[in-house]
Order: structure tokens, then sequence, then C-alpha cells
């Protein structure tokens, strides 16, 4: 019996559930805006470095220059037009906590703000189904980092909608319902790519890894350096080298 495709989708709903432990912690727990983009920098760390060791580094072991190159120039494109179009639809600021950074079509466009949410995480999940084909096992430091980036999502999203009126069924079930997508796209990731041959996995590790990059500079480093300012650059070394640890141990 393969276990892959169980163990596929359980670690991709567990990254996900990340987001039902911040959205929490956002709702019944008030925080410094600080403390949040705190944790939200501390998460970019770990998956820049997720997306460097667990993610494009096999990509180019994989299929060498020609796929890693191909596919990590179309999950930067990929992602930059869609953040081009979240931005203009409403959901620029999906991920902050600040009532004034929030524009005032923010809580009139879910769908636009739930698209955004699945669209950054998508690329983790799939990402932690390659890497069981690629090495039989999880791999710890993918699920950790998409983890520990999930939940200053969970949290500064969910404030943010708590703030501009969003009823409580809304907000976890908006975060349910991405944790299981993650869990079903992590599954896609192992069990139908796990039928292509290693090129195309190799470029699809790097696309995930072109689009995660994209979207911690466009979306969890802006949102880090508004609150943390010089010590930003701090946070994001320490889940950096933290996510290094786990990827070379």
């Amino acid at each position: 019996m393969d276990l892959g495709w169980i163990q596929a989708g359980f670690w991709g709903f567990f990254g996900g559930a990340a987001l039902l432990l911040g959205a929490a912690l956002g709702y019944y727990v008030k925080m410094p805006q600080k403390i949040i983009a705190s944790i939200m920098g501390f998460g970019a760390g770990v998956l820049i470095a997720a997306a460097c060791f667990a993610l494009i580094e096999e990509a180019f072991n994989l299929g060498g220059f020609d796929s890693t190159l191909f596919g990590f120039a179309l999950g930067v494109l990929i992602f930059t037009a869609a953040d081009i179009y979240l931005s203009k639809s409403g959901a620029k600021h999906r991920k902050t906590s600040d009532k004034n950074r929030i524009p005032d079509e923010y809580d009139e466009n879910g769908t636009a703000i739930a698209f955004g949410a699945v669209l950054d995480g998508i690329p983790e999940s799939v990402a932690i189904g390659l890497t069981i084909i690629t090495g039989g096992l999880v791999s710890l430091a993918t699920v950790v980092a998409v983890f520990i980036s999930n939940i200053p999502e969970g949290i500064s999203s969910s404030v943010g909608m708590k703030k501009m009126g969003w009823k409580k069924r809304s907000i976890f079930g908006l975060w349910l319902l991405i944790a299981v997508i993650s869990g079903v796209a992590s599954l896609a990731g192992y069990g139908i790519l796990s039928k292509f041959p290693a090129d195309v996995n190799a470029a699809i590790l790097a696309l995930a890894s072109g689009a995660l990059l994209t979207m911690i500079a466009d979306t969890m480093l802006p949102e880090a350096f508004s609150k943390t300012h010089e010590y930003t650059g701090l946070i994001v070394a320490l889940g950096f080298i933290l996510s290094f640890i786990l990827a070379m141990g």
C-alpha cells in the first residue's frame, strides 16, 4: 500500500491548519501589532530558507538549470500577475492587522481575500507533496516552514477581518476551507505529479519556490517592516537560520 497519499494529504492539511491556530490567536487573544509583525517576519525568514534549500536546490538536483530556471521564472510571473489583480480587487493588505492600512473595500471583497489566501497557500502545499516524491518521506523543513509562516497569516488576517466586521463563522470557515484545500493541493502534488518525468517535477518545485519568494516580498515582508522597522532583518535572519538547520540537519 502506498502511504505517500496519506502522508501528503495529512501534512498538507497540517500546514494549512496553522491558519486556524493563527486565526484563533488573532480572534481571541489581544496581541500588539509589533508582535504580530515580528512573527510575520520570522515566518518570512523560515519560508525563504525553505524556498532555497528544500525546493529550488532539489529542483536543480532533479532537472538541472533549464527546468529550474523555467519553473522559477514561471512561478514569479504567475504570482506577480495574480497579486496585481488581487491588489486592484481589494486584497492587497490581506495579511495586515492594522486597520489604518486596510482599504475601505477590504470588507466588501471577501472573495478576493479568500482567493489571495488560497493563492499564497497552494505553492507551499504542492511543495510538501513533491518533497515526498523526491525523498520518500516528507521534508520536515518544508512542513515546519509552512506551519510557522501560516500562523502569522492567520493571526494578522483574522485581526483585520474582525476589525472590519467579519463574523466569527465566516473567518474560521474561510481558514478551515483553505486548510482543506491545502491538504488536497499537497495530495495532488504527490498523487498527480509523481507520474510526471523528473524534469517536470523539477520545474514545479522551482515554480513553487519562485511563487513563495514573490509572495514573501510582496505581502509578508512589507507587513513585518511596517511595525518592526530596523529589527526586521534580524527577525527574518533568525527564521532563516532555523529553517536552514532543519533542512541541513
